[in-house]
């Protein structure tokens, strides 16, 4: 994966090639979308942030031969290169077909490569209510955490769309954040309550982050995300609650346990590559 880490200094106007609109991606029709400032990403200018990209995967995943009976419950992406902003085309497939349990595949491409490929199992459901029970801790209420601007931090269009507001215990390397957006994530399109919030999930790896990143520092770019959801998450918050670990070797990860208003919902992984920018 090819890493050019930008100074916090940026241009806040909108670059060449995207779209206009209080939305992350304009739906351009036939499994093409452009996407918009606010999908910016936070280690170049010019390419998307993995937050919303990996919604956007999450959109058309659902939108694929939709089963009310089944529901996703795992969806692994994996970044193969930069996410180059503006244009791009996301194509659909089942790979395993089934009456209980099918696999799913997404794959975004920009400038002629495949630049994510996504996943995802999707199961039956039944009421399991019975024995239903989760081992997860809950974390503190929204109204209980301070309000926090992650732009300060981290650049990019991205970031400054977000409303973010972290626990009191929140330390480097270790925290707890409450996230939500006022934009869709499609313009003109309703998503279901999971799908927005898996757009948000990307921005664990930047919330508690163990060194400053940036020019003169490290950077600790993800290169997968490895979401798992044992409940359907609703409303528009998303909270996250995560450990970094850095390696001596140069690797990383970051693993969350992903909440909404009711409770915890799933976990999230992100295994990072270590480098001196």
């Amino acid at each position: 994966m090819t890493l050019e880490v930008v100074p916090k200094a940026e241009p806040d106007g909108v670059l060449p090639g995207l779209a206009v609109g209080e939305f992350y991606y304009e739906d351009l029709g036939g499994g093409r979308f452009r996407s918009t400032i606010h999908a910016q990403g936070a280690w170049n200018a010019h390419e998307q942030h993995m937050a919303p990209a990996s919604g956007i995967l999450a959109h058309t995943l659902a939108q694929h031969e939709p089963r009310p009976d089944l529901r996703i419950a795992r969806i692994s992406y994996e970044i193969l290169g930069l996410i180059h902003a503006g244009e791009f085309e996301v194509t659909v497939r089942t790979v395993r077909p089934g009456k209980t349990i099918e696999l799913v595949e997404a794959e975004l491409t920009a400038r002629g490569r495949v630049a994510i490929r996504a996943s995802a199992w999707r199961l039956i459901t039944t009421d399991s209510s019975a024995v239903a029970a989760v081992e997860d801790p809950a974390i503190p209420p929204v109204e209980e955490c301070e309000r926090w601007d992650g732009s300060t931090e981290w650049p990019g269009g991205y970031i400054r769309s977000l409303e973010m507001y972290q626990a009191p215990h929140h330390r480097s390397g270790n925290g707890t954040v409450w996230i939500r957006t006022a934009h869709p994530l499609v313009g003109g399109a309703e998503s279901p309550d999971w799908v927005r919030l898996m757009g948000l999930v990307d921005t664990a790896n930047g919330i508690a982050t163990r060194v400053p990143p940036g020019q003169g520092s490290w950077a600790f770019p993800n290169v997968d995300l490895q979401i798992h959801m044992y409940r359907e998450p609703r409303g528009e918050w998303l909270g996250i609650d995560n450990a970094v670990s850095f390696g001596a070797d140069g690797i990383g990860l970051t693993s969350s346990v992903l909440h909404d208003a009711d409770g915890p919902f799933g976990r999230a992984e992100q295994i990072l590559t270590l480098r001196r920018s």
